[in-house]
């Protein structure tokens, strides 16, 4: 997704409510803070320039990379058949649409 598309989906009441609760008590998903985290790593870096990343968004990236191949292992059908699915507003809230190919 583009930081665009990210900002906009993480906007909405279906991304607030999707995914594990952080333990701040802030209402906040734990999926729903790293899509902003991922917004913020696409603006700061629109080229994807490799020496423009530091250590924190390199970590947090592989992170993401990791939750989504696990779920997509587990949940790309469910994703992809249905948009009002939590596998796939958890998805979108790490940065990946299962709609697009």
């Amino acid at each position: 997704m583009t930081a665009d598309e990210l900002e906009e989906w993480l906007e909405g009441s279906a991304s607030r409510g999707s995914g594990w609760s952080k333990d701040d008590d802030s209402g906040e998903t734990i999926g729903h803070e790293s899509g902003r985290k991922i917004v913020e790593i696409l603006r700061k870096n629109p080229d994807k320039g490799p020496s423009k990343y530091d250590e924190q968004n390199i970590a947090h990236m592989r992170k993401v990379a990791a939750y989504n191949k696990r779920h997509l292992a587990q949940e790309k059908e469910k994703a992809r058949q249905d948009i009002n699915s939590k596998a796939f507003r958890s998805l979108r809230n790490w940065g990946h649409d299962a709609q697009k190919p």
